[in-house]
This record gives C-alpha cells, sequence and structure tokens, in this order.
C-alpha cells in the first residue's frame, strides 16, 4: 500500500548503510585488491595497547594476552568528501567489504577477538582516506622458556606480528609511533611475575618460498616472585637437613631413635622434591632448585650413612673389647654384639659395666631378677646410678662416637658454605 511505501522512506536505518556504501564508493572498487597494486608497498603502521596477561604457564611453556591492536593505512579508494572534515566510524559489518591487512600472530596457539555484546571491532574512515582498524584480541602464544635459573630465573617473551600474505614487495609494517607504540595498563600485575619492562621492536623473516616479510616483536621481560618457592621448597628443605643434624645428639646405643629420625627425613626431602617436578615441565637439564634439593637430600642421606658408620665401628671396637679381656659370657645363646644387633641394645657384662659409667636400660632388664635378691645392698652400681642424675648431658656427650663430634661440626658448617655459594651464584 501506499502507506507502506511511505513508511519504508522515512525508516531511516534501512537507507543509511546505502548511503555510507555510496559515499565510500565501495561498489566502485575491487576491495580483493591492496590499495596501490602494481606499485610501491603499501606501508600500514602498528601500535598496541596491551590490557592484561592472563596467564604464564610454565608447563605449557606459553602465556596469554588480551590487548587492543591497531592498523593505521591510507586507501584512496575510501576518500569522501566532507565539508567540517570529519571521520565517519563504522564497526565490525563494514570489514567484509573492504581490503583491510592480513596481520597473524606467530607461533600462536589459540586467538579470539573478543564478541560482547558484538564484536569488538572498530573502523575509522577519514575524508583523505587514511583508515583506522582496531580490534580487541585475546592472543595465546609460545614463548620459549629456560629453567636452568629457576626459581631464581628470569624469563624473556615475545608476541610476533606478521603479514600472511603480503611480503615486503607489497606490504611494510612497522611501529606507528615507534617505541610509544606499545603502551600497557598500569594496573597489570601477576601472581608469580614481576613484569620489568615491555619494549618494542621490528625484524625481518625469510621463507624459502614466499620470501621475506616484515615481523614486528612485543617483548616484555618477566622475573619470578622467589618467596613463594622459599616457603614450598627451600626453607622445609633447610629444616629436614637441620632435623637430620638432631640424631648426632643421640647417643649412638639408641639405634631405634637414630634410624628412624633418618629414614623419617629422607621420605620427607622426597616428597618435597616429587612436589616440585610435579608443578614443572619435564625438561633434559638441571634446574636451579634440582641443585639445591639434591643437595639437601645429600646431607640427609649422609647423615643416615654417619649413623651407620658410628654403628658399625662401635660393634667392632666392643667385639675387640670382649676379646681382649675374655669376658664374653657363656650363659648366653649369643654373644653381646649379636643380640645388639636384634634387639638395638648393647648387652654389656659386669666387667664392661665398671669400665663405663652410664647404665644399660637392657642390662637392667636382663640382671633385674639378680638384683632383687641384693635390694638393700649399696652396690657401687647403684650408688653409680644415683650420680648420674643430674650428669645426663655429660654421660652422653661421652658416649657418642668421635664421628658424631666431628659430624656436629662439619656438617653444619659445610651446608652453610654450600648455601652462601649457591644464592651468591644465582641471586
Amino acid at each position: 500500500s501506499k502507506r507502506e511505501i511511505k513508511m519504508r522512506k522515512l525508516d531511516s536505518t534501512k537507507v543509511r548503510p546505502l548511503k555510507s556504501e555510496q559515499l565510500l564508493h565501495i561498489e566502485d572498487h575491487d576491495f580483493a585488491l591492496r590499495p596501490g597494486f602494481g606499485g610501491s608497498p603499501i606501508p600500514v603502521g602498528i601500535d598496541v595497547q596491551v590490557e592484561s596477561i592472563d596467564s604464564i604457564s610454565e608447563v605449557d611453556m606459553d602465556f596469554t594476552m588480551t590487548l587492543y591492536l591497531r592498523h593505521y593505512w591510507k586507501d584512496e579508494r575510501l576518500s569522501f568528501r566532507s565539508n567540517k572534515n570529519k571521520s565517519m566510524t563504522f564497526d565490525g559489518r563494514l570489514i567484509k567489504k573492504i581490503w583491510v591487512p592480513d596481520v597473524f600472530f606467530v607461533h600462536s596457539k589459540r586467538s579470539f577477538i573478543h564478541d560482547t555484546t558484538v564484536e569488538n571491532i572498530m573502523l575509522r574512515v577519514y575524508p583523505d582516506g587514511n583508515v583506522l582498524f582496531s580490534l580487541r584480541i585475546t592472543v595465546s602464544a609460545m614463548c620459549f622458556m629456560d629453567f636452568s635459573r629457576f626459581p631464581l630465573d628470569t624469563q624473556n617473551c615475545s608476541l610476533e606480528l606478521e603479514s600472511y600474505a603480503y611480503n615486503e614487495d607489497d606490504l611494510m609494517l612497522y611501529w606507528k609511533h615507534g617505541n610509544k607504540s606499545l603502551s600497557t595498563d598500569e594496573h597489570i600485575s601477576l601472581s608469580q611475575f614481576f613484569i620489568e619492562e615491555f619494549s618494542a621492536s621490528s625484524g625481518l623473516a625469510f621463507y624459502s618460498s614466499t620470501g621475506w616479510y616484515n615481523r614486528l616483536f612485543i617483548n616484555f621481560a618477566l622475573r619470578r616472585h622467589i618467596f613463594f618457592f622459599v616457603l614450598q621448597s627451600y626453607f622445609p628443605a633447610m629444616l629436614m637437613v637441620m632435623l637430620s643434624w638432631v640424631s648426632f645428639w643421640i647417643d649412638r646405643r639408641a639405634v631405634p631413635a637414630r634410624v628412624s629420625l633418618g629414614i623419617t627425613t629422607v621420605l620427607t626431602m622426597s616428597t618435597i622434591m616429587t612436589g616440585v617436578s610435579a608443578s614443572m615441565p619435564q625438561v633434559s637439564y638441571i634446574k636451579a632448585v634440582d641443585v639445591y634439593l639434591w643437595i639437601s637430600f645429600l646431607f640427609v642421606f649422609l647423615s643416615v650413612i654417619e649413623y651407620a658408620a658410628v654403628n658399625y665401628l662401635t660393634t667392632i671396637e666392643e667385639r675387640k673389647q670382649l676379646k681382649k679381656r675374655g669376658k664374653a659370657s657363656g650363659m648366653y645363646s649369643m654373644d653381646a654384639v649379636q643380640a645388639m644387633a636384634f634387639d638395638g641394645c648393647f648387652h654389656d657384662t659386669d666387667v664392661d659395666m665398671d669400665m663405663t659409667p652410664f647404665p644399660d636400660p637392657c642390662e637392667e632388664n636382663e640382671t633385674r631378677a639378680s638384683q632383687t635378691n641384693i635390694s638393700n645392698v649399696d652396690t657401687p652400681r647403684l650408688r653409680r646410678k644415683r650420680s648420674l642424675k643430674g650428669n645426663v648431658g655429660r654421660i652422653i656427650l661421652q658416649n657418642n662416637h668421635v664421628i658424631d663430634t666431628y659430624s656436629r661440626i662439619i656438617f653444619p658448617s659445610v651446608y652453610i658454605v654450600f648455601n652462601f655459594f649457591y644464592w651468591g651464584l644465582y641471586m
């Protein structure tokens, strides 16, 4: 009807796209060809504003970044008349009808243009044909990391931009404002890294089949926060090493106490090392944290070996004393050394007790029946027991082996020297 035709003419939303296409002469040109096709390469300027660095993955060796990517070029086919010299702004619906640079991210794994609530694309055209093309992108790209100094490392990553189809004979990619072409949000922060610097650079990339291409680099350096790893790895390892030294102050005859302490510290160190390795990529070289944990594990392991040597030498020494004095008792089915190997207690004779001032609890059990018959007699052994009540520490020192005495000094001293060397080398 005539009324419907009149309403269509008054509907500006149906007329405006037609006027814009006519104003930009889109239908009069073939925008499948680049501007200045067949002539000199078209310069395309780039500037980037980094909105956020979303994640850094050591296991996958990649990073995820959200940024605003802006392109600047001149296409005289889009020039139009304007009395006020004002630009025209469009959204992503016009992009498919004109020529735009085919910039892509080298070594990218995943990327997408944000589309909430609509595609985050902006096209601004100026009367003289200059074009600004801006889009908001999240991209995940590879970062070739070196973990030889982990966790005291600094990682250098880069996001690389390049034209996919046009080599340097057709398109010249460059930073629009030099070093100022790269800007970042002031509130960018990461949980495990401190961002030391952002920088922009450019170069050339060669492909044997297609030639040379202009390539732009967004470089940034990440320094790892060490405090988390001090709490989770280094400090527990230090405590386990120092805990293993406690066995040097325990009586050499307390076999169950010293063996259980050594085994516990060894297993705890193994758990710490497994936890650190599980969160890291399986690289084929040694990391700094591996050096520290393995050296700490070696100190713990050597403390167990130290007691094995002390126990063995003590057994040899006591056996020689028994043979020398000829006091090995014939009433037992096994000698004192064999009995100590079974129950962890040294079985001394009466003559040997006169030589050492420290009473053996296992011997007390063996001679309890004989002591009940002479309980009212103040024997020299009972007097010796009373005199030991206030001198337990001195007796323990006297009953430790000479290896224990040296280990109390050597183990802490060497470990302190190792820590000074380690932190001085990697910090």
